[in-house]
């Protein structure tokens, strides 16, 4: 029988859990074994009882799961030990983070495993249900707002007191894609102006539509790469977006910064200058903190105040909410089984897009071309 084993995230500070009882659940109504790292769950709020209750095995030995998966899953990229474990054939599903660190891939490539990289999952319509960077960007734009109207030391929105009116929080979103959407919809609900910029004209609609003002750029380049995403411009292009953004971020409460470029360093947008212009009180978060940062000022991991505003650098904000950003990220993993688990058995079918896509290694290779360059990058610096 073909057995599925969920592992027991070790990454620092990640809470997430790979597959949530209900999910197991409709695997093991499949035909599937499915088998978890004690305390797997835990950290999500999901204890081993509701695993074994959906009819999962709690596997004490490490070593011996993974010796015994035929199919692996994960949130964080593995660590060299659990890679080392991994026998060759096993099909590993997890976020990999390719592009950033292609040595990683080398490994797992060599150790003779198949790997699914979620992130390299592409963005059409049917991978939608598949898309687990969509769905935890979408956790990370809410929780973005969340955390800047807590530390926020005015209210969102419009009051109407005995001692006054009080004006709405102004929001100033940067980047347009799923968490910079969710960000804008949410700072809306809790009553605040918002702002949104994009460098791609073709989310205008999309920002208008949540009832957030667009501040355009018209830059004379192309703007968005595979999949849907924005594409590292020149600086020439970068230095246009920062000059007409500098006014938005003066005048804001709020900065929510979300522009992300697979594979390389976050835009810098935000310079000092533009902070020392806002005032006293006012918050970033900056959604890019692990890329760099969107901000000059942002600092990986922590909360730092410079010229009187907090500048917070999060790296892993789904793991703050790891209840419902499992639940997704269970769903999105089941889609993906899905497509190449029939009969209880692995069906490869490189001429599916999808498949050709998110499996980047196979067979002892790395199939992904775009690793590859980006492995050649690595080695040659």
């Amino acid at each position: 029988m073909m057995r599925v084993a969920v592992l027991k995230e070790r990454e620092a500070g990640e809470t997430r859990v790979a597959l949530v009882p209900e999910t197991v659940r409709r695997l093991v109504q499949q035909g599937l074994a499915v088998a978890i790292e004690p305390g797997a769950g835990v950290a999500a709020y999901f204890p081993d009882e509701a695993y074994v209750a959906a009819g999962a095995e709690v596997f004490p030995d490490r070593e011996a799961l993974l010796a015994e998966a035929d199919v692996v899953l994960k949130v964080a990229p593995p660590q060299d030990s659990e890679v080392r474990l991994l026998r060759p054939g096993t099909v590993l599903v997890c976020f990999v983070d390719p592009l950033g660190r292609p040595l990683l891939v080398k490994d797992l490539a060599k150790q003779g495993v198949t790997t699914f990289s979620v992130e390299m999952i592409p963005r059409i319509s049917r991978a939608q249900s598949m898309d687990a960077l969509s769905s935890q960007a979408s956790v990370a734009g809410y929780r973005a707002v969340v955390l800047a109207a807590t530390h926020l030391p005015k209210f969102f929105p419009m009051l109407t007191t005995a001692a006054g009116t009080i004006p709405p929080a102004r929001v100033f979103i940067i980047g347009a894609g799923v968490a910079g959407l969710q960000a804008i919809a949410t700072a809306r609900r809790l009553g605040a102006v918002v702002e949104a910029f994009d460098i791609r004209p073709q989310v205008k609609e999309e920002v208008q539509s949540l009832g957030a003002k667009f501040v355009e750029v018209a830059l004379e380049e192309a703007v968005e790469g595979g999949g849907g995403y924005a594409r590292d411009v020149s600086e020439a292009s970068k230095e246009k977006s920062r000059q007409l953004i500098s006014d938005h971020v003066a005048r804001a409460d709020v900065v929510i910064t979300t522009a992300q470029v697979p594979g390389k360093r976050a835009p810098l947008l935000v310079t000092e200058a533009m902070v020392a212009q806002m005032q006293p009180g006012s918050v970033i978060v900056d959604l890019a903190a692990p890329q760099g940062g969107n901000c000059a000022l942002t600092e990986p991991g922590r909360q730092v105040v410079k010229h009187g505003v907090l500048i917070m650098g999060p790296t892993n904000l789904p793991a703050t909410m790891p209840v419902h950003a499992s639940q997704m990220y269970s769903k999105n993993l089941f889609s993906l089984l899905s497509l190449f688990i029939r009969d209880r058995q692995v069906h490869l079918d490189f001429n599916d897009e999808i498949i050709q896509a998110a499996c980047i290694t196979h067979a002892g290779e790395i199939r992904s071309q775009r690793v590859k360059d980006a492995l050649a990058q690595e080695l040659v610096v």
